[in-house]
């Protein structure tokens, strides 16, 4: 497979087995060079396990494909040279204090001109301030960009983030957003699999995975619009009531709260507005609304099916 200049990954059928689990099933993929690909998707859903592979950590059990023109699986060592990967948890030594945390990734990786590419990444990332405090006295916020710092210390062409913002508070979740997308402009790609909607639609595009297998592809915008969904938004008093009544109702596949009203949605417009016709008077007011990216993977969620419910996930 010869991947194409402008792709930064492109795989096919690729599949990996822990024991008798098969957590990633026959999942082809290609994802464009400098673009920022959300990975989401339930816990235990494949989407770790596929970075982990496209990186070089693992090796797939089946499938075939190219990162950065490299074959994933003749050239492992090589794609692992050209990334930068950032783990669910926080893995730097708190012992030491930033600076010499980033300077011991330099001389792991053998960088030339050490002292001032440390420098200018504690610039980058805001760290020059702090760069004797020890890491393990960082706010999750403060590890969080270390932890980008030293992703990115050797410049790598492919950026992957395992749910790299979870505890961190909204300020800082931004300020990383806006540094992920300005490493992208300047030509990384990006993948990062996250539970947030809302860091779902920072995305340039979007995989859905649910038990190892892809659902969905696409941008935020063209997701929704393939959904199908029609919404209705209600609000008044007792909707929590009133969310009893319609759930599991004919044409109603979903009912969820938001704050003091409720999205009810559907696939069959005729069933829908028959479902909700009883009730669509006073002291409740309707209104048709456009789904949301959640909306849509609730939905995605309700289809997909865990072959191995029960059991501890990979």
């Amino acid at each position: 497979m010869n991947a194409a200049p402008d792709l930064a990954v492109e795989v096919e059928g690729l599949t990996k087995r822990f024991g008798d689990k098969t957590v990633v099933k026959d999942l082809s993929i290609r994802v464009d060079a400098g673009r920022i690909t959300g990975f989401l998707g339930p816990n235990g859903s494949g989407k770790t396990t596929t970075l982990r592979m496209l990186c070089g950590l693992l090796t797939p059990d089946g499938g075939r494909g190219r990162c950065l023109g490299l074959d994933i699986l003749a050239d492992a060592a090589a794609i692992k040279r050209q990334t930068g990967y950032m783990t669910q948890r926080f893995s730097l030594y708190e012992d030491l204090t930033i600076e010499e945390n980033l300077d011991f990734i330099a001389r792991v990786y053998g960088l030339d001109r050490r002292r001032p590419r440390v420098a200018e990444a504690l610039e980058r990332l805001g760290l020059a301030d702090r760069r004797r405090q020890l890491a393990g006295a960082l706010s999750g916020g403060w590890k969080q960009r270390l932890a980008l710092a030293a992703c990115v210390l050797h410049q790598p062409r492919l950026l992957l983030l395992d749910e790299p913002t979870a505890g961190v508070d909204p300020k800082a979740r931004r300020e990383f957003w806006d540094e992920i997308h300005a490493l992208a402009a300047g030509g990384m790609t990006v993948m990062v699999s996250t539970h947030y909607m809302d860091e779902a639609e920072r995305c340039h595009d979007i995989a859905y995975i649910a038990y190892g297998r892809l659902m969905a592809r696409g941008t935020a915008e063209a997701l929704i619009a393939a959904s199908g969904l029609v919404t209705f938004n209600v609000e008044g008093p007792g909707t929590d009531g009133l969310q009893r009544e319609l759930a599991g109702a004919p044409g109603v596949e979903m009912v969820a709260p938001f704050g003091l009203a409720l999205h009810v949605s559907g696939i069959d417009r005729a069933a829908l507005e028959a479902a909700i016709a009883p009730y669509r008077r006073e002291p409740w007011r309707w209104t048709e609304a456009a789904p949301t990216l959640e909306d849509v993977f609730i939905r995605l969620m309700a289809q997909s099916t865990d072959d191995y419910a029960g059991r501890a996930a990979a």
